[in-house]
């Protein structure tokens, strides 16, 4: 189950990429799906890892995951945007790194979630789908803006794709002791990716509705979270 979490969390590069290429996408406004995303990476983060995390003896790590990320984002990875709103349109080899180590380090969330309690291994999991839905459009904007080839752009987010189950059977290595810890890196992760990356730049043109796709997302992983227990 666990590897078939990180599968469609793969595939979903390949899918946002592919449907970002198509003639109707550019009807569609990113800044809503990357405020939904960020909603739902920050619930997640907050009402579902934290818990189970020992803050006292693991703040370290997640004060490491944030400042992993931080750093990571700001030299190697892409930042979600919008094509209009894009500071850049080249892509290279480190950027792809960038992006291949943040997909390594949340399939390894998802498999380590998923020991702990395979209900958190599904809402990580949904997290990180839906974080990967403004990343593959991001990263094929930019392709197409850097003049990728249509064949080069899929094989990038194919290959990036099959990191995240890579990262899963990684998370095989970590003795059980750390996954607390672990646990506590991820939500470092998700905290600077949704507060620090998403957030700012789904409000680089404010209006209300982008408020209301946040707490939209963070509604929802409530709602998913009340209604898991039962089923």
């Amino acid at each position: 189950m666990v590897f078939l979490y990180a599968i469609i969390a793969g595939s979903f590069d390949l899918l946002a990429g592919w449907l970002t290429l198509q003639e109707r996408a550019s009807r569609i406004q990113p800044r809503y799906i990357i405020a939904f995303a960020a909603g739902v990476l920050l619930a997640v983060t907050f009402f579902d890892i934290l818990p189970e995390t020992n803050l006292k003896s693991d703040a370290p790590f997640l004060a490491l995951g944030f400042l992993t990320f931080y750093v990571l984002e700001k030299l190697m990875m892409i930042h979600a945007c919008g094509e209009s709103e894009c500071d850049t349109h080249q892509i290279g080899p480190i950027a792809v790194l960038g992006m291949g180590l943040d997909n390594v380090v949340d399939g390894a969330g998802i498999a380590v979630g998923y020991l702990i309690d395979p209900l958190l291994g599904l809402t990580i999991a949904i997290a990180v789908v839906l974080h990967e839905i403004p990343q593959g459009m991001t990263s094929a904007l930019i392709m197409r803006g850097a003049h990728w080839s249509r064949a080069r752009m899929f094989w990038a987010l194919g290959l990036s794709g099959l990191l995240y189950p890579l990262g899963a059977l990684l998370a095989g290595l970590i003795p059980p002791e750390f996954h607390q810890k672990m646990l506590a890196f991820i939500a470092g992760d998700f905290i600077y990716i949704g507060a620090g990356d998403l957030l700012p730049e789904a409000h680089r043109r404010f209006n209300w509705k982008v408020i209301l796709a946040v707490l939209a997302g963070m509604a929802l992983m409530l709602l998913l979270d009340l209604l898991m227990p039962t089923v």
